[in-house]
């Protein structure tokens, strides 16, 4: 019998931790004026310059796999939802309400894979959304509904992340690197696809703080915004930010793909799960969270529901 490398495991550790504490660099930016859709794309287009300089052939593989279009925009809408809500909304209730994921892959997998779900999984299906209905359910609310557009954004982003996943799935026999390069490049095409689409309509500013034309909207604004010389004072704000945030999220890559590659599914799917602890710990102590009895029990039905999904789907480890 092998033990499993430490190293791996501390490798999952790391990627859970890069993602559990994206919340706050990405608040920083808001902060400082950019709007979450302009962060990440930003943050990914920088990444996917970096994977495109270390292999400049990956997109090749677009023409012979034309399924990895599908991959770039499930994992880019992921993104662009998670990372909307995880700024704007309560970090708790987002990471729980986007962990609903398994409950999506179930269903998805039963209509795209046409994998019929057993008595089992159906019961796991039963308590996720029980725990999602403990979520949304508040003293102010009749109803179990989203209350928010995080809210909403957080269900998108893991119903994405559900069918990113499904696509993974689908393309496990296409290069690594092309894989990873959609996800990445999804990453910056469809954040900036939506942040110029939601700028021109009015949806949201070019950025949250400029000096000319602030009572604009539409095309004016976004056309002052590019116009205005702060822009560049501004960049060099968000800079440190933005390079950080891109270097994180490739060493997290890295380090997903170095762990799973050497410990067994089911020990993957756990130690990613330490990021809804890494998240909810941070953000409560920081302030950007409140943890309440009905949330924490809402929470805890959606992590095991999540924790006994992908038990069942591992055989055991006799290595």
């Amino acid at each position: 019998m092998r033990t499993r490398p430490v190293l791996a495991v501390l490798a999952l550790v790391l990627n859970a931790l890069v993602w559990g504490l994206s919340w706050w660099p990405l608040r920083a930016l808001n902060a400082h004026g950019l709007h979450p859709l302009w962060s990440t794309a930003c943050v990914f287009t920088l990444a996917s310059v970096v994977l495109m300089l270390i292999n400049p052939t990956a997109w090749r593989s677009f023409k012979q796999h034309p399924q990895l279009w599908w991959l770039m925009a499930a994992s880019g809408l992921t993104n662009v939802g998670f990372n909307w809500a995880v700024t704007t909304g309560d970090v708790v209730r987002v990471v729980l309400l986007f962990y609903l994921m398994p409950t999506w892959s179930l269903l998805l997998a039963w209509w795209l894979l046409k994998e019929r779900p057993t008595r089992g999984a159906l019961a796991r299906l039963a308590l996720a959304l029980l725990g999602v209905v403990w979520v949304l359910k508040t003293p102010e609310s009749a109803w179990p509904v989203p209350q928010d557009l995080s809210d909403v954004l957080a269900l998108l982003g893991g119903f994405c992340f559900a069918l990113t996943n499904i696509w993974l799935l689908r393309l496990q026999d296409t290069p690594e690197s092309a894989r990873m390069t959609a996800m990445f490049g999804g990453g910056a095409l469809m954040a900036l696809a939506c942040a110029v689409l939601a700028s021109v309509t009015g949806v949201i500013p070019a950025v949250q703080m400029w000096t000319t034309a602030s009572d604009a909207t539409g095309v004016s604004s976004l056309l002052a915004w590019l116009s205005d010389p702060m822009l560049a004072q501004q960049a060099t704000t968000w800079a440190p930010w933005v390079l950080g945030l891109s270097a994180a999220f490739l060493l997290s890559n890295f380090t997903l793909q170095y762990g799973a590659a050497r410990l067994s599914a089911h020990t993957t799917a756990m130690m990613m799960m330490s990021e809804v602890v890494f998240a909810s710990v941070s953000s409560v102590a920081l302030g950007a969270s409140t943890l309440s009895w009905r949330v924490g029990l809402g929470g805890g039905m959606i992590v095991l529901a999540a924790l006994l999904a992908s038990q069942a789907h591992t055989q055991p480890d006799h290595t």
